[in-house]
């Protein structure tokens, strides 16, 4: 098992930050990577990316404005992904890990880089899409 964690100071609110998080059906609008999202289930949404791949989620666990954990599934790999979130200020401290579970052997040297690479791009994302709420307020 691979594990990634993330660590970042975004600017606003944790309310603000946890509803963009969690409103997976507006991932289209603010995440570079992600073309569509499916609900099939109350507790489930499907991410295509913008090539046509679907990694499947389950929502396991729920503290709102706290802690949000996803077991996720992909023809790739099989993990958990576990967001924190902590008010510090006016800014809102995000502490993001990921535990991986290559399924094929030949891919586990890449996983933990590119699971940093979309830590890093997923945070980017999320911080614009923050700059463009305040803006939009303003």
């Amino acid at each position: 098992m691979t594990v990634s964690r993330f660590k970042t100071i975004l600017p606003g609110d944790v309310r603000t930050v946890w509803d963009i998080v969690t409103g997976v059906m507006e991932y289209p609008a603010w995440r570079s990577d992600v073309e569509r999202v499916e609900t099939p289930g109350a507790q489930n949404f499907w991410e295509y990316t913008k090539g046509g791949y679907v990694t499947k989620f389950t929502i396991i666990g729920e503290e709102p404005s706290r802690r949000w954990t996803l077991a996720m599934e992909n023809a790739n790999m099989t993990g958990r992904w576990v967001g924190v979130f902590r008010q510090r200020g006016a800014a809102t401290v995000i502490d993001f890990t990921e535990y991986v579970t290559a399924k094929k052997w030949w891919m586990r040297p890449f996983v933990k880089p590119y699971l940093k690479r979309q830590q890093a791009q997923f945070a980017a994302d999320l911080r614009a899409a923050l700059d463009a709420r305040r803006a939009g307020q303003n």
